[in-house]
């Protein structure tokens, strides 16, 4: 591993911070991301409907099951992957996250109970854990300080997009070919080209080294870095700007989640077919993927909070409106998405470099892995509150309770949130 630092590529002389300077790596990170963004988008649009009509679920809770296997494992992954990343590279956390997500299409395909369907969420959040939370940092070493925003809106904008038109084009193979096998074994080709392109992947080590020999020591363990019970409690609740981006990204997610589970549910009983629901489904993450790139250089130009604040506003609207139109549901479904995607561009890339804003590069990674854990967790959350609310008071009172808390979240952050000079 020693010899492998002192090759030129990764000499201290030779490594330059920025986009245009390390471009072609960058390219490869974006392409690696829309991988990964494409195989969760496997189960956007037919999972939840493959546990009523496959397995025939009755509860709302049960259904939603995948969503909180799927949602605890990613978080608990991406609070792992921060410290992981003190003994490992993030080029091999990278790889083992393609590895350990290879059987999820094939479960998905062919699983004999519901049960199977969950287990296969269980991986395949471990599997976004390590390879979302690989590339975002990657490419924030690759860039410096100065264009994080972009950098981050890129990243997702890339996974996102992916989600989405991984959603439509599952909804018209479910149309064309039945909820199963077709839809889930493209999957296959997803890990196959990401676990590929990662080989190529080089590591960002000596970018991270060249960014903390430009900082002075941060405050705290040893050498100057702190502990990972410090850097979470600060992350978490101690710093007041980085618990109001926690806590945003929790609620975001949450909206996530909750959709996730309920619309395609909600608009299945309200008359609409399959493919429009994939319609509605994959309208949401493509919004979302493409709207980040010009969320993430407006971030960088007039700050983080605004763009937050605003996006968990419009999140609230957009939920608002897919009850108050739901008499006409393919309408109450595109409104909703186009909202919904819209907003969750505008928050996504701004919460990421707010946390990179305010934390040192020391200990950057711990604080990223820390508010995706609280951001992820809202993944399960969401799925929860669905099931329970949904069972109790039906899918109606589920939506508004979710425009409710997000609008809360908003007002939150705007209180809490602080934006920090980037130099």
């Amino acid at each position: 591993m020693t010899r492998a630092n002192t090759k030129p590529r990764s000499a201290p002389g030779t490594v330059r911070l920025g986009l245009r300077e390390n471009r072609a790596q960058f390219v490869l990170l974006v392409v690696v991301t829309a991988a990964v963004g494409a195989l969760v988008g496997l189960e956007r649009t037919t999972v939840p409907l493959i546990g009523t009509e496959v397995f025939g679920l009755a509860g709302n809770l049960a259904v939603f099951s995948f969503i909180v296997a799927f949602g605890l494992a990613k978080a608990l992954t991406n609070l792992a992957a921060g410290v992981l990343t003190a003994r490992f590279r993030r080029r091999q956390l990278l790889l083992a996250g393609w590895l350990i997500g290879a059987p999820v299409p094939f479960v998905l395909a062919w699983a004999p109970s519901w049960w199977w369907i969950v287990a296969a969420n269980v991986l395949l959040g471990v599997n976004q854990g390590l390879t979302w939370s690989m590339t975002v940092n990657m490419k924030i070493d690759l860039v410096g300080p100065t264009r994080r925003g972009l950098a981050t809106g890129l990243n997702e904008a890339a996974g996102y997009v992916s989600v989405g038109a991984t959603a439509l084009l599952t909804g018209y193979l479910a149309t064309r070919y039945g909820l199963r096998p077709a839809p889930e074994l493209i999957g296959a080709v997803f890990v196959a080209a990401g676990l590929a392109l990662s080989l190529s992947v080089r590591d960002t080590a000596a970018h991270l080294a060249l960014e903390l020999a430009r900082h002075p020591a941060p405050e705290g363990g040893p050498a100057g870095r702190p502990s990972f019970r410090k850097t979470f409690a600060r992350t978490s609740w101690r710093d007041r700007s980085l618990r109001g981006a926690s806590q945003a990204g929790l609620v975001n997610n949450l909206n996530d989640g909750l959709t996730w589970g309920v619309f395609p549910l909600l608009f299945a009983d309200h008359g609409l077919g399959i493919a429009a629901i994939g319609l509605i489904k994959g309208l949401y993450p493509l919004l979302w993927g493409i709207g980040q790139i010009p969320a993430g250089h407006l971030a960088d130009r007039i700050g983080r909070r605004p763009l937050v604040v605003s996006g968990m506003l419009l999140q609230s609207a957009a939920l608002l409106s897919a009850l108050a139109l739901l008499d006409r549901p393919l309408l109450a479904g595109v409104v909703s998405a186009v909202g919904l995607g819209l907003g969750t561009a505008l928050v996504y890339p701004a919460l990421i470099a707010s946390v990179s804003d305010h934390a040192h590069p020391a200990w950057r990674a711990h604080a990223l892995g820390t508010y995706r854990f609280w951001r992820d967790i809202g993944y399960a959350a969401g799925a929860l509150l669905a099931g329970l609310l949904a069972d109790a008071l039906g899918l109606d009172a589920t939506v508004l309770a979710a425009a409710v808390l997000t609008a809360a979240s908003g007002l939150l952050a705007a209180r809490w949130m602080t934006d920090r000079p980037r130099t």
